[in-house]
């Protein structure tokens, strides 16, 4: 049970920004703040105002049930009334419960996705490749804004690493199970014996980091700058146009040479960074919260195998909830993308309610 007094709170709350909201006395930036919040209440206020007059509704019901002079048919009609309250007590608590979740703060957040290919050389970079095309579906399907940070190709039209920005709404929150080793097995065109090989790439998935998450001394940056070089050596042009940032207290460096200007690879050099950063110490700050909480999903580990794209069978089987789709051709066209990500979603939620204390 959820202590009534959390549930009087939110119905507090809810009452309190409506009366401030039809104030006129609210600066712009607050109203848009106290607005959000009054939104988000709304999807819960009838859940909490039923949850709080449940107790009084199952006593009448109850009263009705072992009175002896009451009817039979008026009985009958109790028990049904009875059984239906109990079983949207259930969904409406579990709602609640989701609601007074502690938020991950980064979850509306903008995101850095970062791909690079791993073990299968050749091959494993057409995948990486076919990954990044995949996100890229995504984005146009959700009319999410993708940005090209950094990419670094290889022969036949893979990639060695690409780094982008998304931003749109809930960005974060979508793409964070994202996060860890993507396998793939098919028979790459090169292969003459009709073998199937295993490759793989590595997904990264960072919030993108303002500077009013974290604060970066200039005195802990290294910036040098180089010769942006292109394929074999050859210059990309005669400026020392590339940057290389270093967080000399983590170690933690970026480069940068995609950008002809050198303020430019500056600033999108400090982009990834901070968004590096500020996940080295969300990552921090999660570990010590929950070294008693076991969980399969959210863990963002980049050394984990998360998922398998099996070519000859048609399927893509998420390893951390044993969920397979046999629509692997849709799944990296983006349509089946959202399905996966609902039950990643409703996975990594009941884990979180089994672990509320």
């Amino acid at each position: 049970m959820i202590p009534k007094k959390n549930i009087e709170d939110l119905i507090n709350k809810h009452s309190t920004l409506e009366k401030e909201l039809s104030s006129s006395s609210l600066d712009t930036k607050l109203f848009a703040e106290k607005s959000k919040e009054y939104s988000d209440l709304n999807e819960i206020i009838d859940e909490a105002k039923k949850y709080i007059s449940f107790e009084s509704e199952k006593e009448e019901l109850e009263k009705i049930l072992n009175d002896k002079e009451s009817d039979n048919e008026i009985k009958i009609m109790a028990e049904q009334e009875l059984n239906e309250l109990n079983l949207n007590f259930e969904n409406i608590e579990k709602k609640l419960k989701l609601f007074l979740l502690p938020k991950d703060e980064a979850d509306k957040k903008n995101a850095i996705i970062e791909i690079r290919a791993g073990t299968g050389g050749l091959e494993a970079s057409l995948f990486a490749s076919d990954l990044f095309k995949m996100y890229e579906k995504i984005c146009h399907k959700k009319k999410w804004i993708l940005e090209l940070i950094s990419i670094s190709k290889s022969e036949a039209g893979g990639l060695k690493e690409v780094i982008a920005s998304i931003k749109g709404t809930n960005i974060y929150s979508t793409l964070k199970y994202e996060s860890g080793v993507h396998r793939v097995q098919r028979v790459p065109d090169t292969e003459t014996q009709g073998r199937v090989h295993t490759s793989a790439a590595t997904v990264a998935v960072l919030p993108e980091a303002e500077e009013v998450d974290l604060k970066i001394n200039d005195s802990d940056l290294r910036i040098d700058v180089f010769r942006a070089g292109g394929p074999g050596g050859q210059s990309v042009n005669t400026t020392d146009s590339a940057v290389r940032i270093t967080h000399i207290p983590t170690g933690l460096s970026v480069s940068q040479q995609d950008e002809k200007s050198q303020h430019k690879n500056k600033a999108k050099g400090m982009k990834i960074l901070r968004s590096r950063l500020y996940e080295l110490e969300r990552n921090r700050i999660d570990q010590e919260r929950s070294k008693d909480r076991k969980t399969k999903i959210g863990t963002g580990d980049r050394s984990e195998r998360i998922r398998t794209y099996n070519f000859p069978q048609g399927r893509v089987t998420d390893h951390r909830i044993n969920l397979t789709l046999h629509k692997l051709e849709e799944f990296l066209a983006g349509e089946a993308f959202e399905e996966m990500i609902e039950s990643l979603i409703l996975q990594a939620q009941e884990e979180s309610l089994v672990n509320l204390k």
